[in-house]
């Protein structure tokens, strides 16, 4: 069994203090860092870009896992890449030829990934899943920070689990939305092994103590 990711979510971290706030969530245990670009169409939230990414991805020692939230994502992906992405994931809602987006991804060079808004089902992304390293179910509706945890998302984990376990496909199943420790178990129990927690861990007095928790509650659960 591959070990639990927990990928911070920067968009919760204090901008003003972005390179110690790097510094402090690797210190405290993440695996990856989520770096969320949107777009004001695709969301209703606008937030950085490539130049944000690349001083990210100078400062930063683990992966870097940007989630593209925009319309239209090919004009982008070079830039972003370039930057200093790690894995980019685009969304199946925003792209008009998928399979094209995907396969340009990996040809630059970057891992890569196709996310779901809630209400989409999980068999949108079916006929991709062999060509991507990761898998996000958005456990929340994309655009801000904060929210709570949609708990139908569970059921679309489970599913998006059974497929890839199917494929034999070794790419990572991300939940991406409202995870804390309360929680965590349930998330990974129903086939996600990576998790984003962005207030659960920025807001908390103690980064380590919040993500030693959601690691230990999912791998309990695994």
């Amino acid at each position: 069994m591959k070990q639990t990711i927990i990928a911070p979510s920067l968009l919760s971290a204090d901008f003003a203090r972005l390179g110690e706030e790097i510094r402090a969530v690797e210190a405290a245990g993440a695996d990856w860092l989520h770096f969320d670009v949107m777009d004001g169409h695709f969301v209703p939230n606008i937030t950085v870009g490539p130049v944000v990414l690349k001083d990210v991805a100078r400062a930063a020692t683990v992966p870097v896992d940007v989630h593209l939230m925009v319309r239209e994502p090919d004009h982008l992906l070079e830039a972003f890449v370039d930057a200093g992405a790690d894995l980019l994931t685009v969304h199946v809602e925003a792209c008009t030829n998928l399979d094209r987006t995907l396969r340009h991804i990996r040809d630059l060079g970057a891992q890569p990934g196709v996310a779901l808004n809630p209400a989409t089902p999980w068999t949108a992304v079916e006929p991709v899943l062999g060509l991507v390293d990761l898998v996000v179910v958005m456990s929340v509706n994309p655009g801000f920070g904060g929210q709570g945890f949609i708990d139908y998302s569970l059921d679309k984990i489970a599913r998006l689990r059974g497929a890839l376990d199917a494929l034999g496909s070794g790419a990572r199943l991300e939940a991406d939305g409202g995870i804390k420790p309360a929680n965590a178990g349930a998330v990974a129990a129903a086939g996600a092994d990576a998790l984003v927690a962005g207030s659960a861990v920025f807001k908390a007095p103690d980064y380590g103590v919040v993500i030693a928790s959601i690691r230990a509650a999912a791998d309990a659960a695994r």
